[in-house]
């Protein structure tokens, strides 16, 4: 907690308790007087929406589990059940599976606005980290989850991926086998992805709550991306209470008008058929929020070789790419070298950033179609500058750039201003 957090005095019972058991000092310290820069833009809004979008995915997630039946012959049958039997069991699915899109669309932008700001540097590297593995954990929960309806396209998602871990040499068939619960993937697959995709929403939870003391430790970043002195902060309630809870509004608009009126605009028309091991769909893709990932791999077409030696095939190539360009993020606090945080002092950076967003949108793109003709060589272009982006173009900017002023305080500005009634001056 910041230093210049005040310590509460309450009195009567919550007194009592919190004399015995500070959870109510605690939620205050946090919640009510902690100190946030008072800079803060609408950018920031989107770590408490992600936090409940959280609630909102376990909660929906436990009431359809009491209804879900995890069996390979009843699994379709249960969830077609929860839409027409179950009371309101039509929304209860729609907001679980329209929450997981909105889910990972506020991680992203969460994601991204510390990446144009540098919440990633010194001295906040591990409130990153943590940050990656809940990126890493929500991946997992959403795959398994996506295979529980146990459609066409769930089904061979799951034999599509489980299969990829067969690439690693010399443990990649046990991992095969493990993963399944057998030599294809039938019940045992699925009863196993139920049981990890009710347990991980718990464990995001947990690494939820170590995020958040990260960031209590130093406080939040700023748009400015300076160290701030008290005179700087201000209490989070009511200032950024009430800005959340517009924020919040918004989003929840949005998100009820997916729920209600397009809850198919991020689902597979595949999946509304049974699972069936003797049909393959054409085109056999994952959910969009995992696109970026799913292109880097299938840009491998070619075995990577010096003089006519395989040192690597293509499909393991793939593989390592794909946890690669995940992995990699865990690295960024010191592959972007430059001293300075906020993409708004750093010009080359801000270049860079921006057209790193649109190799993300088109990788995201490219691997929603099929890998060929231009599409293919899209995905291999942008797939090379991914890890150019990380590998090569930051710790090159932080050498090269020439970062603009940066304020000493966001109270005080960069360029030099009039005194009190004289007209102002261009700054020389």
């Amino acid at each position: 907690m910041s230093a210049d957090t005040p310590t509460p005095q309450f009195r009567g019972v919550l007194g009592w308790i919190d004399h015995r058991l500070p959870v109510v000092s605690l939620g205050y310290n946090h919640l009510v007087v902690y100190p946030t820069p008072k800079n803060l833009n609408y950018w920031w809004n989107f770590g408490s929406l992600a936090g409940i979008m959280l609630i909102i995915q376990i909660v929906t997630g436990i009431v359809l589990a009491m209804h879900y039946v995890p069996h390979a012959d009843m699994a379709f049958d249960s969830v077609e059940r929860i839409m027409r039997d179950v009371n309101y069991g039509w929304l209860l699915r729609y907001g679980h599976a329209v929450g997981a899109s909105m889910f990972f669309i506020v991680v992203y932008i969460h994601m991204f606005r510390g990446l144009y700001y540098g919440s990633y540097k010194a001295p906040r590297e591990l409130l990153w980290m943590i940050g990656v593995v809940i990126l890493i954990l929500m991946m997992a929960t959403a795959f398994t989850g996506y295979v529980l309806p146990w459609g066409q396209m769930s089904f061979w998602a799951a034999v599509v991926i489980i299969n990829l871990f067969g690439a690693i040499p010399l443990v990649g068939d046990t991992i095969v086998t493990w993963l399944m619960g057998g030599f294809a993937v039938d019940n045992a697959t699925l009863q196993r992805f139920f049981s990890i995709h009710y347990l991980l929403p718990f464990t995001i939870v947990a690494m939820s709550f170590l995020h958040l003391v990260a960031l209590h430790q130093f406080g939040s970043n700023n748009p400015v991306g300076i160290d701030l002195t008290k005179k700087d902060k201000i209490n989070f309630h009511p200032y950024y209470t009430v800005k959340d809870v517009f924020g919040l509004f918004v989003f929840l608009t949005i998100y009820a008008l997916f729920v209600f009126y397009a809850p198919l605009t991020f689902a597979h028309i595949e999946n509304y058929e049974p699972a069936n091991a003797l049909v393959t769909p054409a085109h056999i893709v994952p959910d969009w929020y995992f696109m970026p990932f799913y292109a880097i791999l299938a840009s491998f077409t070619f075995d990577i070789s010096i003089f006519g030696i395989t040192l690597m095939d293509a499909k393991l190539a793939g593989v390592l790419a794909m946890f690669a360009a995940v992995l990699i993020l865990f690295f960024l606090p010191w592959l972007d070298t430059s001293k300075v945080r906020s993409a708004t002092y750093r010009p080359l950076y801000r270049i860079a950033f921006w057209v790193f967003v649109v190799v993300v949108l088109l990788l995201g793109y490219s691997g929603s179609q099929p890998a060929e003709g231009a599409w293919l060589l899209i995905g291999q272009i942008t797939t090379f500058y991914y890890f150019f982006h990380f590998l090569v173009l930051l710790p090159l900017l932080g050498k090269i750039e020439k970062p603009l002023p940066v304020p000493e305080s966001i109270n005080k500005p960069v360029l030099p201003t009039a005194s009190a009634g004289a007209q102002a001056q261009p700054a020389e």
